[in-house]
């Protein structure tokens, strides 16, 4: 099967769902009864393989249907879900051959009438998929819902447990480093599956003691921890421990199965060496969401007391939503301190909620997270480890600023998020003037022929003319960064020329004017 991109943001459909749509008429006349179906593809080649993703719904006339038992073979090399095969105006029926091989092979096999046609069984599967989609977000916001007001309980960290176990039907249980079981909810399980679920938890929450002392393979690199155990992708919140001389960092989830059981385990932040264990009959659509949304908040619930600079910035806030002034609480916040400001948006588009700003800013080392709109902000106390790009987010990094340069470390990040989405990099950060021979000019003087020669320009072309100068003058980059359309930078650009009275396309000029937009 070709390499596959991760698929479409929605749960697969169920063929049976599919054929239960009386109005398209399909008929199953070949192949197992069940298969989940990701994409829909129409395709009259006589080999389609190079051109499907695997988990598709292939629709064929059987224009160059020649060797039926190859055609299908190949299809399930592919990984294709199912076969649906239109009848006219190529054949009156289906090929007696092709439903042997679809058996054979055991590729389910549709029989599409004459009067369907394909794009109805496409729309049809978005359809589904669109409400399977919409199933899932409901179900993953009542769980959340449901483990949120459990947090607020007297006894958060039990009742978190016990609403997981209801809403994923199954065992959950939080261990210590060395197995121990901290809290548990829901059935018992099998002697054989504590005892994977306690190896899961090794694996991504390995005690101090459990370093591995088996000697290293041949490519020097240590043997696996757990046959069979697939280490999975971090969840919300979720971080690694640290990993020692010659030691590779754990993993911070790992699936496995026992006996038709899943079993998940998850790493807990806080560096208290925690870890989530699942055992569930089934793994639907949406598990790991809703399990990482309490990843997050067992996180956070079995996280330290908050030491002194934590109770400084909550005093902090306290008294800034009390009336206080900025100047008066910056010397709780610490403002000889440098401070960075990350702005962050989701890679693949989708609206940020609190949960995903409180993950990422928990991933960053940071409880300071908010949303605006799409964009999350995470305010990021110092000094503090290195900015790293975060899987699924575009970040952009504002330099180091004491807690009165706020306002300008917030524009800073704001411009470096704009240019790592211009440039499709998953992280920018912002890069003070080095110095060079702005330096000999004396920063009061620099300021005063900014201000009188960008005097001309408002706010918005001011900024336009800054980011097309820092992207080379790239119309489409620059569009992006700004979010807007390209002939909208098309227009301020030119609209800037004009009140400038000057040639945006001379060198000279637009070094003069970059000096200037870096001094305003």
């Amino acid at each position: 099967m070709p390499d596959s991109p991760a698929g479409p943001p929605s749960p697969p459909v169920p063929l049976a769902e599919l054929l239960a749509r009386e109005e398209l008429g399909l008929h199953r006349i070949a192949g197992p009864e069940q298969a989940d179906l990701l994409w829909v593809h129409t395709s009259e080649m006589a080999d389609p393989y190079p051109y499907l993703l695997g988990g598709e719904l292939l629709l064929t006339a059987g224009v160059q249907l020649t060797d039926p038992d190859t055609y299908v073979a190949r299809l399930v090399q592919a990984g294709a879900a199912a076969l649906g095969f239109g009848v006219a105006p190529v054949y009156d029926t289906v090929p007696a051959a092709l439903v042997e091989a679809c058996d054979r092979h055991g590729l389910p096999l549709l029989e599409v009438p004459p009067e369907t046609r394909f794009t109805a069984v496409a729309r049809a599967v978005w359809r589904l998929m669109a409400e399977a989609r919409h199933r899932e977000l409901r179900r993953v916001t009542r769980a959340q819902q449901a483990l949120a007001t459990a947090a607020a309980r007297p006894d958060p960290v039990p009742a978190v447990l016990r609403q997981l176990a209801v809403q994923l039907e199954g065992r959950v249980a939080l261990l210590t480093a060395d197995g121990g079981v901290l809290h548990a909810a829901g059935g018992r399980p099998a002697p054989d599956v504590q005892t994977a679920l306690a190896r899961l938890a090794r694996v991504v929450a390995p005690s101090a003691s459990s370093a591995p002392s088996a000697p290293s393979g041949p490519t020097g690199h240590a043997p696996s921890a757990a046959p069979g155990v697939m280490p999975g992708v971090m969840p919300p919140g979720a971080t690694p421990p640290a990993a020692g001389p010659g030691r590779k960092p754990s993993p911070s989830s790992a699936t496995d199965t026992r006996a038709g059981t899943h079993l998940f385990a998850y790493a807990l932040g806080g560096g208290q060496g925690l870890a989530l264990v699942l055992a569930t009959p089934r793994r639907d659509s949406g598990d790991h969401t809703v399990a990482g949304i309490a990843v997050v908040l067992l996180s956070l619930l079995t996280a330290p007391h908050q030491g002194a600079d934590a109770a400084g910035r909550s005093a902090a806030l306290v008294r800034l939503l009390l009336g206080a002034a900025p100047q008066d609480v910056a010397p709780l916040l610490g403002d000889g301190a440098p401070w960075t400001v990350i702005h962050a948006r989701r890679a693949d588009g989708t609206p940020a909620g609190p949960l995903n700003a409180g993950a990422l800013g928990a991933a960053l080392g940071s409880a300071l997270s908010d949303v605006d709109r799409e964009t999350v902000r995470v305010l990021l106390p110092g000094p503090h480890e290195p900015v790293t790009p975060q899987p699924g987010w575009t970040l952009g990094v504002s330099g180091p600023a004491p807690v009165s340069a706020l306002p300008d470390a917030d524009t800073q990040a704001s411009r470096a998020l704009g240019h790592a989405e211009a440039t499709r990099t998953p992280l920018s950060t912002h890069r003070p003037g080095t110095g060079g021979l702005a330096a000999l000019i004396p920063p009061d003087r620099a300021e005063a022929h900014a201000r009188t020669l960008l005097a001309p320009l408002t706010e918005p072309l001011a900024e336009t003319l800054r980011c097309w100068l820092g992207l080379h003058g790239s119309w489409d980059r620059t569009a992006v960064a700004l979010k807007v359309h390209r002939n909208t930078v098309r227009q301020r650009i030119a609209r800037c020329a004009t009140l400038l009275d000057a040639d945006l396309d001379d060198m000279d000029v637009r070094t003069e004017l970059w000096f200037a937009l870096r001094r305003r």
